[in-house]
C-alpha cells in the first residue's frame, strides 16, 4: 500500500499502541498535521513545546507506555530540550517527533533549520534524522524499541518535510527493527549471583537501596518479598518512593540530602548495601570519600554504564531487576536481623512521626501543613501526585506517604522547573480515572503556568495546590545557610494566582490559614472541574535535615531545638 511519509507517520504510532500526542503544529511539520485528519490518535495541543515533553513524560511515568511528543523545526524542537533531558536523566521513556526543513536545504541556515539531532545528541538515548520517506517506518518502529526496552529513555527522531510529503509502499512488517549491536537485556553469571548470595547471608547489618528502577521493571513485589524474608530494611531514593509501601514495617524511609536523618545514619552503619535499580546519585551519597565506608556493595542496575560509574561495587549484577530477583529468591534464607532492626528503631527514636501531632497549629501557615493535610484527605485513592522542584517537592516527599508505585511523579535527575503542570496533564491522560494533583512552588509554577489553557481545553479534572512563599524557596535556603542570608534574586513579585485562574475560567482558593486546609483540599476534590488553591504559607521556611554539598551522608544539618520560653525569659 502507498502512503505519505505523514500518513506512515500515524499508521506507525497506532500500531505502536499510541493514543494520545501533544504537540504544536509548524512549518516542517505541517504535512504531518495535514494527515491527522486520517488517525484516530487524539491530538493534545499544549502551549509550549516544553510542555508537551513534560506531558508525555508525565504520560509514560503514570502509565508505563511511551509518550510522543511533536514539534516543529527550529524554535519548536530546541524548546523540547529541556523536556527531553528531564526524561534521560529519569529513564522515562517518550519519542520526540519533530520536523526538519527540506532535505536538500540542510546546512543552509534555511528559516527554522537547526541541527536537532546534534543539539540533542548528549540528552537522548538516541537520535534519527530521516531524509528519505523509506526510512521512516523502520526508524520509527526502532525509535519504541529503544525508548521502551532496557533502561527507557528519549529517543528523538527528526523529519525531513519532503519526506513527510513524498510515497512510497509501506510494509509494517518489513519495517521490523533489526538491532544486533543493541543488547538491552543482559544477564549475570551464576558465578556472581553466587557471590551476591553470600554476601547477603553473612551480613549482619544489610540495606536495600530502592530506586526508580523497581517500578520501571515491575518489581515491587520481588523487592518486598526479599525485603521480608531476609528481614532487611529498605531505604528510597526520591524515585523510588511508592516502590514499598510508606506503612511497611521494613521501610525506613527517603535517603539522601533531605532525606530522615535515621535513615542516612542507617546507610553509614550498614555492613552491607543492596542498590536495586538505582544510580548512586549525588544527592544520595554525600561525599563518596566517606560513603558507606564499612559496607560491601551489591548493584542490581540495567544499564552497565551505571556500574562503578559513582560507588565502587564487590558484586555487579546487570540486568532487568525482576527476572534477576526472580532468581535469586528461591536461594535467599531467612535470617533473624531484629538485633539490626531494633538498633536502627534506636537511631529512629521518636522522629518518625511526621504527621498532624508534630504539626501544630501555631497561627502560621507551613508547607508541611498543607502536604500532610492533603494527604490525610487522600489516602486510601488511586491518587498521582505530581511535583515541582525545590522546598515543595521535598516537603511532599517527606509528609506524603505514598503506598503504591506511580503515585509519586517528580523530576529528580534534571531538578526541572516547570515540570510539574504540563506533567500532570500527562498523567491525567494516561490514568483518566486517578485522581491528580499538582504540588508545586510559586516559582516554577509561573514557568509553565499557560499549560492551564491546555488543561481547560481538554476539560482535564486536576487539582492544582500553590505552595506560595514569595521566594525561590530551595534557592533561598542555600543563601540562607551558606550565603549569610544574601537573598539576591530569590524574592518573587508574584502575580494574583487567582484571577488568572479566573481568566481561564478555573475555579480557585486561596489559603491563608491552616484551618482552612482542609475545607479548600475538600471542596476542590468534590467540584467536577479543574481547580487551584493558592496557599499562602510561611515566607522563610526551611526543610531539614539537609546534607551540605561536600559532607558525608551522616552530618545533616538539623532542625535548632525549639526555644522554650521561661519567666526568666520573659
Amino acid at each position: 500500500m502507498k502512503k505519505t511519509g505523514a500518513q506512515i507517520l500515524w499508521e506507525c504510532l497506532e500500531r505502536e499502541g499510541v493514543t494520545h500526542a501533544f504537540g504544536y503544529p509548524g512549518g516542517a511539520i505541517l504535512p504531518a498535521y495535514d494527515a491527522l485528519k486520517h488517525s484516530r490518535i487524539h491530538h493534545v495541543l499544549v502551549r509550549h513545546e516544553q510542555g508537551a515533553t513534560h506531558m508525555a513524560d508525565g504520560y509514560a511515568r503514570a502509565g508505563g507506555e511511551v509518550g510522543v511528543a511533536i514539534a516543529t523545526s527550529g524554535p519548536g524542537a530546541t524548546n523540547m530540550v529541556t523536556g527531553i533531558a528531564t526524561a534521560m536523566l529519569d529513564s522515562s521513556p517518550i519519542v520526540c517527533i519533530t520536523g526538519q526543513v527540506g532535505s536538500r536545504v540542510i546546512g543552509s541556515d534555511a528559516f527554522q533549520e537547526t541541527d536537532i539531532t546534534g543539539i540533542t545528541l548528549p540528552v537522548t538515548k538516541h537520535n534519527y534524522l530521516v531524509t528519505h520517506v523509506d526510512e521512516l517506518a523502520r526508524t520509527l518502529r526502532e525509535a519504541f524499541y529503544v525508548a521502551r526496552s532496557g533502561r527507557p529513555g528519549p529517543v528523538l527522531v527528526d523529519i525531513t518535510k519532503d519526506a513527510q510529503q513524498s510515497s512510497c509502499e509501506f510494509d509494517w512488517e518489513a519495517a521490523k527493527p533489526q538491532l544486533p549491536g543493541y543488547r538491552p537485556d543482559l544477564s549475570p553469571a551464576p558465578k556472581e549471583y553466587e557471590q551476591a548470595l553470600e554476601l547477603i547471608r553473612k551480613s549482619k547489618r544489610p540495606v536495600i537501596l530502592l530506586g526508580h528502577g523497581a517500578i520501571e521493571s515491575g518489581a515491587m513485589s520481588e523487592v518486598r518479598e526479599l525485603a521480608e524474608r531476609a528481614g532487611i530494611p529498605v531505604a528510597l531514593t526520591l524515585l523510588g518512593l511508592g516502590a514499598l509501601p510508606a506503612s511497611h514495617r521494613l521501610n525506613l524511609g527517603m535517603m539522601g540530602m533531605h532525606g530522615e536523618a535515621w535513615v542516612n545514619h542507617t546507610i553509614q552503619e550498614a555492613d552491607l548495601l543492596i542498590a536495586l535499580g538505582m544510580r548512586f546519585d549525588d544527592r544520595v551519597t554525600g561525599n563518596l570519600k566517606t560513603y558507606a565506608t564499612n559496607a560491601k556493595k551489591i548493584h542490581v542496575e540495567i544499564d552497565p554504564a551505571e556500574i562503578n560509574k559513582n560507588v565502587k561495587v564487590d558484586v555487579a549484577l546487570v540486568g532487568d531487576l525482576r527476572a534477576i530477583l526472580r532468581v535469586m529468591l528461591p536461594k535467599i534464607e531467612a535470617i533473624d536481623r531484629s538485633e539490626w532492626t531494633h538498633f536502627i528503631d534506636h537511631l529512629r527514636g521518636d522522629s518518625a512521626v511526621r504527621d498532624i501531632q508534630n504539626l501544630p497549629d501555631t497561627g502560621h501557615l507551613y508547607a508541611a501543613h498543607v502536604i500532610n493535610d492533603l494527604w490525610r484527605e487522600t489516602r486510601g485513592g488511586d491518587v498521582i501526585v505530581v511535583t515541582d522542584v525545590g522546598q515543595h517537592q521535598m516537603w511532599e516527599a517527606q509528609y506524603y506517604k505514598h503506598e503504591t508505585p506511580r503515585s509519586l511523579i517528580t523530576s529528580g535527575g534534571l531538578g526541572t522547573m516547570g515540570f510539574a503542570l504540563p506533567a500532570a496533564i500527562g498523567a491525567k491522560v494516561a490514568r483518566p480515572e486517578a485522581e491528580v494533583w499538582v504540588v508545586v512552588g510559586d516559582g516554577g509554577f509561573q514557568m509553565t503556568m499557560a499549560e492551564l489553557a491546555t488543561l481547560v481545553q481538554e476539560k482535564l479534572k486536576v487539582n492544582i495546590a500553590i505552595i506560595n512563599n514569595g521566594f525561590l524557596g530551595m534557592v533561598r535556603q542555600w543563601q540562607e545557610f551558606f550565603y549569610e542570608r544574601n537573598y539576591q534574586a530569590t524574592p518573587l513579585l508574584n502575580p494574583d494566582f487567582g484571577k488568572i485562574a479566573d481568566a481561564y475560567g478555573i475555579r480557585n482558593i486561596t489559603v491563608t490559614e491552616r484551618a482552612q486546609v482542609v475545607p479548600a483540599v475538600q471542596s476542590a476534590r468534590q467540584h467536577d472541574g479543574p481547580v487551584l488553591l493558592d496557599f499562602k504559607v510561611e515566607q522563610e521556611d526551611t526543610v531539614y535535615p539537609m546534607v551540605a554539598a561536600g559532607s558525608a551522608l551522616h552530618e545533616m544539618i538539623r532542625r535548632p531545638s525549639p526555644i522554650v520560653e521561661t519567666a526568666e525569659d520573659e
